[in-house]
């Protein structure tokens, strides 16, 4: 049977980030994240919530009275937009709920190694690499940040500046040494 022919239904996908958008947290563990990424998903789902919704809605009734919604695109599209939108505002209000908000300036001009801290190492290659370490909501590999339960962050955890560190991958164990420990700067309390 065609693709085309199947039911969808609202199961399809999972809130906890199977759909491809986000991964899973690990059982029994915290969901860390820094106040920038925290705001950056509370303002997602105010978003979601309070404008994009309520446009899919009224497109959807719109379309509903145009009669026959077999081949109504509007309709169609519309409702399968609003499946899309509900269970991301559900997997943002889960994650939400139950995040920890840490703050890694407080580590600021320390030299070990917590959540929020970038991170310069060097591999037995003689490759260095930089690295910020953040939640799993908010990590974006592209612009050099990893998760803190991804394998490096892991390994680069509680070390200090010029501590070497094993680094154990699919392909084998390797050894980093860790360059430089930077945490941002304090921001100054509002008046």
């Amino acid at each position: 049977m065609s693709k085309a022919f199947t039911k969808e239904t609202d199961s399809d996908g999972d809130d906890d980030g199977a759909d491809g958008a986000l991964p899973p947290l690990p059982a029994g563990s915290k969901n860390y994240i820094t106040p920038e990424g925290y705001a950056r998903l509370r303002d997602e789902l105010l978003q979601l919530m309070d404008e994009e919704r309520p446009k899919i809605v009224e497109t959807v009734h719109w379309a509903a009275k145009n009669g026959d919604r077999s081949e109504n695109g509007d309709y169609l599209y519309g409702k399968k937009r609003l499946r899309e939108i509900d269970r991301r505002i559900r997997f943002l209000t889960k994650r939400l709920e139950i995040a920890e908000v840490t703050d890694p300036s407080v580590h600021h001009g320390r030299d070990q190694i917590f959540f929020g801290a970038t991170v310069r190492y060097v591999d037995e290659m003689g490759d260095e690499r930089s690295v910020t370490i953040l939640g799993i909501d908010e990590a974006e590999s592209a612009k050099s940040q990893v998760s803190w339960i991804s394998p490096i962050a892991r390994a680069l955890l509680k070390s200090r500046e010029g501590d070497v560190v094993k680094l154990v991958t699919p392909g084998g164990a390797h050894e980093v040494e860790i360059l430089s420990v930077s945490y941002p700067a304090p921001r100054p309390a509002a008046a």
